[in-house]
């Protein structure tokens, strides 16, 4: 069976077999992807136009919502156009592309809120050590090792997931997931993968105790500030990130804590689309109704002739705008 998938590939889990209905899915997944990949790639261009935003937060926050496009990118296209051209069938090289970077930056997302976490502790709790202890390259390692890490984990399941021989190429999902294609397994083989697994998920789990136990101690912290100003924003760009890690860490483990045979059909793509859609989706919302910050820069970002003036006057003068705009020298 093994050759045979890899020349037919994989039969993904359909939506729906009414045309209606498959429409109606291309259509809301079309909508929600718009809003993901739009409302992450806003908060890319805040970020990299407003200079006041170039601090370690942002950029752990940067790399964050581009770990987000990529997540739905992965998955989502391949499904809309499954649907509009009534064709469930992946084949077997896009899956393994699709468990590669789905991994790729599913592990790197929650390696990016655990950084997020030490971030910031170390600014509300040690002030005064912050530009010591997270100098730029001290940041800009933690980014690099973060996605190195992650591209050694994609790797790793990905060849664990595809060393294995298939009895079936019918896949209960609407991409292509590890747990899903190990249940199709017919070779011992697939114990490996199990164990890679239960190891990712022990580790998911240790971040997830990371960033609950740095947060206690955050909150500590910022009951003892003086201010309340300072208080309130030290919460404005905590609760955000606390926000964002519940979202993901739960909708994932509402995916992977029950046993994919005793679940229906329509169960698994439910649960598919709550961790695999959703969080990516809701980031850039939580993010940018809780910082005031963003809010500012997104202000800023939105408004022309702000823009204008902060683009030099030569630049301006090649992209043809008028002259009221250009700077006064």
């Amino acid at each position: 069976m093994r050759n045979l998938t890899l020349t037919s590939g994989f039969l993904l889990l359909e939506f729906s077999q009414i045309r209606e209905l498959q429409i109606l899915h291309f259509f809301v997944f079309l909508g929600l992807y718009l809003i993901t990949v739009i409302g992450n790639l806003l908060i890319i261009f805040v970020i990299a136009l407003d200079h006041h935003l170039h601090i370690p937060m942002y950029f752990f926050l940067m790399n964050l919502a581009i770990s987000d496009i990529g997540t739905v990118s992965a998955i989502g296209p391949k499904s809309m156009v499954s649907s509009i051209m009534n064709n469930s069938h992946i084949s077997y090289g896009e899956c393994v592309t699709q468990v590669f970077f789905f991994f790729l930056f599913g592990c790197s997302d929650l390696i990016l809120l655990t950084i997020m976490a030490h971030d910031r502790y170390v600014a509300i709790c040690n002030p005064l050590q912050y530009e010591v202890i997270m100098n730029k390259g001290a940041y800009i390692e933690m980014i690099t090792m973060s996605w190195i890490t992650s591209i050694l984990y994609a790797v790793l399941h990905t060849a664990g997931t595809f060393s294995i021989t298939f009895c079936s190429n019918r896949v209960d999902q609407f991409f292509c997931e590890i747990p899903q294609l190990l249940k199709l397994s017919c070779s011992d083989l697939y114990i490996v993968e199990v164990g890679l697994l239960a190891f990712s998920c022990i580790s998911a789990f240790g971040c997830f105790v990371f960033i609950i136990v740095t947060y206690a101690w955050i909150l500590t912290g910022v009951l003892k500030m003086p201010s309340e100003q300072g208080r309130h924003k030290a919460l404005s760009t905590c609760l955000p990130h606390l926000l964002v890690v519940s979202l993901l860490m739960f909708t994932g483990l509402f995916a992977y804590i029950r046993s994919p045979s005793n679940s229906s059909s329509g169960m698994d793509l439910v649960f598919g689309v709550i961790y695999a859609i959703l969080p990516p989706m809701m980031n850039p919302f939580i993010y940018s109704m809780r910082n005031k910050e963003i809010q500012t820069a997104l202000r800023k970002l939105l408004s022309l002739k702000h823009f204008c003036d902060t683009v030099p006057g030569y630049i301006q003068k090649s992209l043809g705008f008028p002259r009221i705009f250009l700077p006064r020298s």
